[in-house]
């Protein structure tokens, strides 16, 4: 795991107990810091216990609800209690879970009032980096592509022979995975995919390369409308040295708005750069150009081979749960792209097949599907499901003939039984997944199992 002597003595919340927030803990105690933790959910903190549990040599524990404070606790002590009754006064920052919306939740005013300032996993990671080996930071935005733009990038470094993993918003959490160490061939890589969210509890990270990819409507929710969402985007160019390289995809009026904005050295990409993708099985589609014209554009400016990065781009296998091909039974092909959480990301793929038996729905991002109205007419049937599926239905019902299933094994079923050889069930939500499930990668599992429990 990734620790710093910078965080040793001092004192740390950390609210929200997922995978990025129990690495946050092990990373926190084992670099000797006090932590205090909490989750709403009893399961969560449940699994903080049995882990700690299991650890050496990692500190004391205790549970407690009142208001107290750390100022006697030893280094590397662990409490389990709530940071909205418990007093923050000298703690160094209140660690919180990306999926937290600080925009409306409480603990953001609780961080406010106690003069203590809110972080991510990102920005402690950033702190950490001066006690770590020499290396490079690549950080990966937007609003679609950016899972498979950092993919590829990681992919292309491993093929290189270059040190190098992922991290952020995609694979492991950044804080659980062991320190890079520099080989003949280079100093390690840490590719990021990093969220607005991510982005917005983050202060210090200096990237080597920053990638911003499009700005297309998304978490509107979480922002007063589309210039603060993009402004969220821009600002993980504010924290770079002017001297770091912005590779930017300028193909809408918001990357067009920022690139415009950067004063450092910048690197503009287009899709049209890309003239031929039919030597990359897992890139194909406009999309995937934008995305392979990004990931060129960093490999070449961290001095990756030509030949090496062609061939990153003809092995690349591709992502789960985006495009993911999970079984074809009695001639229907079953395909998980669970990754898609708004309309935009989903329209690439209701293009990709011309007969869709099209599952979708979950928490929605907005009240249209527009980027998904041209393709209509490649689909058969569609199936709602979650928060999203009467709205979706009512968009949809004068459209294409439509079920409301409200649960994912349903609409497995009632698409399976209503696919035609030849026609396609897909899952491609374009809504996030915190209403049913703990995330995408959850809710693909979920479908997988599904398609697989078919008789």
């Amino acid at each position: 795991m990734i620790t710093s002597p910078a965080f040793a003595g001092k004192s740390y919340a950390v609210y929200g107990l997922a995978r990025s927030g129990l690495a946050t803990v092990e990373a926190l105690l084992a670099s000797g810091a006090n932590v205090m933790a909490w989750d709403e959910r009893e399961e969560a903190r449940e699994e903080l216990r049995s882990s700690r549990a299991k650890s050496r040599g990692a500190g004391t524990e205790s549970e407690q609800r009142p208001s107290t404070t750390l100022g006697t606790n030893e280094p590397g002590e662990l409490r389990i209690c709530d940071p909205l009754a418990t007093a923050l006064s000298g703690f160094s920052g209140l660690v919180v879970s990306p999926g937290v919306p600080i925009n409306r939740h409480p603990i953001a005013a609780r961080a406010r009032a106690a003069k203590v300032p809110l972080i991510g996993d990102i920005e402690l990671f950033a702190q950490a980096r001066a006690s770590l080996p020499p290396h490079k930071v690549v950080g990966i935005t937007g609003t679609n592509g950016k899972s498979t733009t950092t993919a590829l990038v990681h992919h292309i470094l491993k093929t290189a022979g270059i040190p190098t993993t992922m991290g952020g918003n995609i694979g492991l959490p950044i804080l659980a995975q062991d320190p890079l160490t520099p080989n003949d061939l280079g100093v390690g890589v840490y590719v990021l995919e990093l969220s607005s969210y991510q982005i917005d509890l983050t202060q210090s990270l200096d990237c080597d390369v920053a990638v911003l990819l499009n700005v297309t409507p998304d978490h509107l929710d979480r922002y007063d409308g589309m210039d603060d969402y993009a402004a969220s985007k821009a600002r993980l160019f504010a924290m770079q040295s002017r001297e770091h390289a912005a590779v930017i995809a300028a193909e809408d009026d918001y990357t067009r708005a920022i690139a415009a904005q950067v004063a450092g050295r910048k690197l503009l990409v287009a899709s049209g750069q890309v003239k031929d993708q039919s030597r990359w099985p897992a890139l194909q589609g406009p999309h995937n150009a934008q995305n392979v014209a990004a990931a060129v554009a960093v490999a070449r400016e961290l001095g990756v081979a030509e030949a090496a990065i062609a061939k990153g781009l003809a092995t690349y296998p591709g992502l789960p749960h985006r495009m993911e091909r999970v079984r074809e039974k009695d001639g229907v092909l079953f395909v998980n792209d669970s990754k898609a959480t708004n309309p935009t990301s989903t329209a690439p793929a209701l293009a990709a097949y011309p007969a869709i038996h099209w599952i979708l729905g979950g928490l929605p991002k907005g009240d249209d599907l527009g980027p998904c109205e041209p393709f209509y007419d490649h689909v058969r049937a569609a199936y709602t499901i979650g928060e999203a599926g009467p709205m979706f239905a009512k968009l949809l019902r004068n459209a294409v003939p439509v079920a409301e299933c409200g649960v994912l094994d349903a609409a497995v079923r009632a698409a399976a039984g209503a696919a035609e050889v030849g026609e396609v069930v897909l899952l491609s939500p374009a809504c996030a997944s915190f209403d049913q499930f703990r995330d995408y990668e959850a809710r693909g599992e979920a479908f997988r199992a599904c398609v697989e429990a078919l008789a």
